[in-house]
């Protein structure tokens, strides 16, 4: 792995787990905008709790060393998570600003992903 490409993941990676973190910690506090927001996008507000509990173990599967498939399956759950957000306030008619967070993360995730150590990866090619 070049120098480059291992700036590029840690960079990609420090900033992903960062933004998963805070608002997997907001979910998990259920702040009135956040249940707000919940109601808003039609969801029950329970899935604050499931949301903000996944995002941590997922921060944590992907930072800590070994484990592969865990790690395929955090980034696939990252994914998956920030996308469903963004077609969620996409189904809401939400404002373009509504849109930026789950965006920024599904780069960031697909940026750490790609870029990821081989030792870091399932199949080490």
């Amino acid at each position: 792995m070049t120098k480059r490409n291992k700036i590029i993941y840690w960079v990609a990676t420090l900033w992903l787990a960062l933004g998963m973190t805070a608002t997997g910690i907001v979910q998990l506090m259920q702040s009135k905008d956040e249940t707000d927001r919940m109601s808003h996008l039609g969801y029950p507000i329970y899935l604050l709790t499931l949301l903000g509990i996944w995002k941590l173990l997922g921060v944590i599967t992907v930072l800590i060393p070994r484990f592969p498939l865990l790690k395929e399956w955090a980034y696939a759950g990252f994914f998956f998570a920030m996308s469903g957000a963004l077609f969620s306030h996409f189904a809401a008619n939400d404002s373009a600003k509504d849109f930026f967070g789950p965006a920024l993360l599904i780069v960031l995730t697909v940026t750490s992903w790609y870029f990821r150590p081989t030792e870091r990866k399932l199949i080490n090619v």
